[in-house]
């Protein structure tokens, strides 16, 4: 891990992923930024449906609602790679749950697996935001290839997709996969925001991967969530369209997380 970033271990949990389950990947309510006037909760109410309705139509959407100190500036996005179907169900599903999850703070954010999203009194368009962050490992280690072998082809696959990321033709995207052995394909998917400039979204990438040997190191799956980009990798076929020649059977679906602070 870079010196520069320090990080504050708040509690470690052990977790049963399922994918099908309505449950939030993770949420964060910032409880230095309590909701202190009636019309900060009504913005917040008013731009929710926007963020659900723009979402869904175009996979992405930044807005603000209000003026002055009330003002709320929203931002919601759907993994580049889901259905138009999935995007709106998830998106519906986090703008109902992240006012119950976070009923007391202006600064809120949650993510599902199909998608991300997050409000707050302040502006936050265009900047990179790896303050909080939320590290998944798949509990078992890589044994074939060899860790040595399968982090070197980790590096250069994450290299690959996070070059495709910054192309703004990819809307922040990048996916790939990478054949390790007869019986073995490494999975990767990287996405940043949207509102992001290419330079930020090659820093918010290259914060998640460097710290992939820190978290993740040697772990067959890995997931990293933070505000401004997102990044997974797994050793069976996770992302749309899905390879068909291949399978999760068999797969440990079991992961453990961390949850991390940058101070």
């Amino acid at each position: 891990m870079s010196p520069t970033y320090h990080f504050l271990f708040l509690f470690f949990l052990c977790i049963w992923i399922n994918a099908e389950s309505a449950d939030p990947s993770g949420q964060f309510c910032d409880d230095s930024t309590k909701i202190n006037s009636t019309q900060i909760s009504k913005n917040i109410d008013t731009i929710l449906p926007k963020l659900v309705l723009g979402t869904s139509q175009y996979g992405f959407i930044k807005t603000s609602y209000g003026k002055g100190e009330s003002q709320i500036y929203g931002l919601a996005q759907c993994r580049g790679d889901v259905s138009s179907e999935d995007c709106s169900t998830c998106i519906q599903d986090a703008a109902n749950e992240i006012r119950k999850r976070c009923p007391n703070q202006s600064d809120s954010r949650i993510w599902y697996e199909y998608c991300f999203l997050r409000y707050s009194t302040r502006n936050f368009f265009g900047q990179v935001d790896t303050g909080f962050g939320i590290y998944y490992y798949n509990v078992q280690n890589v044994t074939d290839p060899d860790p040595d072998t399968f982090n070197k082809e980790l590096g250069a696959l994450m290299d690959k997709i996070s070059s495709e990321a910054v192309v703004p033709a990819n809307k922040g995207l990048g996916k790939a996969k990478t054949v390790l052995t007869p019986f073995n394909t490494l999975y990767g998917l990287v996405q940043c925001t949207r509102d992001l400039s290419k330079q930020g979204c090659a820093e918010c990438l290259a914060i998640a991967i460097g710290n992939l040997p820190t978290f993740c190191n040697d772990k067959k799956g890995c997931r990293v969530l933070y505000s401004s980009c997102y990044l997974r990798y797994e050793l069976y076929p996770f992302y749309f369209p899905l390879d068909s020649q291949k399978s999760s059977v068999g797969a440990s679906m079991n992961y453990h997380s961390y949850t991390v602070y940058k101070h």
